[in-house]
């Protein structure tokens, strides 16, 4: 689902989850109650879910440990600028630290090194920064 739509009703139906221990039977019980179905990860396939565990990290230690949720109108007023920030101006190692959604800046060359201002950006009251050159 995407967040910039999450103004709308969205049916969930399915969730996708490891086998860890940590979720018992119960929690499928509850989730079949209200109509989702649990589908298990392979077994011994550690890496299966790890694009959405790294998703959720980040999402955990950047904004959710540092943010107190009033009510889910905030959370998702606070996800959908997380989401903004991830795709948009957070750096990824993996992309050569560019954003997903935003090109590579290109190098500053030695004749404008000298007078480089940068801007910062606050988002969420300061919890997410981001930084630009100025024009």
């Amino acid at each position: 689902m995407d967040l910039e739509d999450a103004g709308s009703l969205a049916q969930v139906r399915f969730l996708i989850r490891d086998r860890d221990g940590k979720y018992p039977a119960l929690i499928d019980e509850i989730l079949g109650g209200a109509g989702i179905a649990t589908i298990l990860t392979g077994v011994r396939m550690p890496r299966m879910n790890a694009i959405m565990k790294r998703w959720v990290k980040s999402l955990r230690g950047e904004l959710l440990d540092r943010t107190l949720i009033w009510n889910e109108a905030h959370l998702r007023h606070a996800l959908r600028e997380y989401e903004r920030h991830y795709n948009q101006h957070r750096t990824h190692r993996s992309l050569a630290a560019a954003a997903p959604m935003r090109a590579l800046h290109q190098a500053l060359g030695p004749d404008r090194i000298e007078r480089v201002e940068v801007l910062r950006r606050d988002r969420l009251g300061g919890v997410l920064h981001e930084y630009r050159h100025a024009a």
